[in-house]
């Protein structure tokens, strides 16, 4: 399985940055999870990816939905598949593709036909797109969001989204005889503490409380979803706490397990 993380700031040179302001990452070149910045920095995969999991509908993890609709809307020959939980799909309807912020791709068609499909999942259901089977798994963020079990041929990753201290994504993960990595946040530093719990995140030391609760050292754990002006802090908590299988995903970095 390979596991890519999009970028999605640039420094005052114009170049990408390894700040990360948006979530989304693609697993094997078909599937993303999220879509911060799915739009604007795809690149080489963006005549595969159909199909678009989603966390939640934080901004920053729907961002660049409707641009990627819109920018492959005259060559779309079936509609990209957007799954999402009930709640999600209604958000994304009445406060997105509403006709007020962008317009209702459900009901706009191109020569072809429809360009959005909706489609629901359950959390605790498994379903599967391109070769890849997908189990939501309720974490703690807004309400609702969802990491994700992610299997295909070669193993499963933990994927958790954003969330503060959860249990359930832990209790799946332990079960798999096949988990192969695990992909985590991390977003504030210690001094943000009080913020993180508030906004549901994870500091370097929640960090570390969450991986006791998988009961594994033997796991690569790969951070991400670092708010990008505390990420230099971030790393170097991280880097303290003296754990030899956690570092930190690149940023437009791809891993493979």
């Amino acid at each position: 399985m390979e596991i890519r993380l999009l970028k999605s700031s640039f420094d005052d040179d114009g170049s990408a940055s390894d700040h990360q302001h948006t979530a989304c990452f693609v697993v094997n070149g078909a599937v993303a999870f999220d879509a911060g910045s799915l739009a604007m920095a795809i690149g080489a995969d963006r005549p595969n990816v159909r199909d678009i999991v989603l966390s939640h509908t934080h901004l920053d993890h729907i961002a660049g939905l409707p641009l990627f609709i819109d920018d492959l809307f005259s060559t779309l020959r079936s509609p990209i598949r957007v799954h999402a939980s009930l709640t999600m799909i209604e958000a994304l309807r009445s406060h997105i593709f509403n006709d007020v912020i962008y317009p209702n791709f459900e009901e706009i068609s191109n020569e072809f036909g429809p360009v959005l499909e909706f489609r629901e999942y359950e959390f605790e259901r498994e379903f599967s797109v391109a070769d890849i089977s997908i189990l939501p798994i309720k974490v703690n963020h807004n309400e609702p969001s969802a990491g994700f079990i992610v299997s295909d041929a070669s193993g499963s990753i933990a994927l958790t989204g954003d969330t503060a201290d959860t249990s359930a994504i832990w209790e799946a993960a332990g079960q798999l005889k096949d988990l192969r990595a695990i992909v985590v946040e991390c977003a504030f530093p210690e001094s943000m503490t009080k913020l993180a719990a508030t906004a549901r995140h994870l500091t370097p030391l929640g960090l570390k409380a969450e991986l006791r609760k998988l009961g594994r050292r033997d796991l690569p754990v790969y951070v991400a979803n670092i708010k990008p002006m505390f990420r230099e802090q971030v790393v170097a908590e991280i880097e303290e706490l003296g754990l030899s299988n956690v570092r930190i995903f690149p940023v437009g970095g791809v891993i493979s397990v």
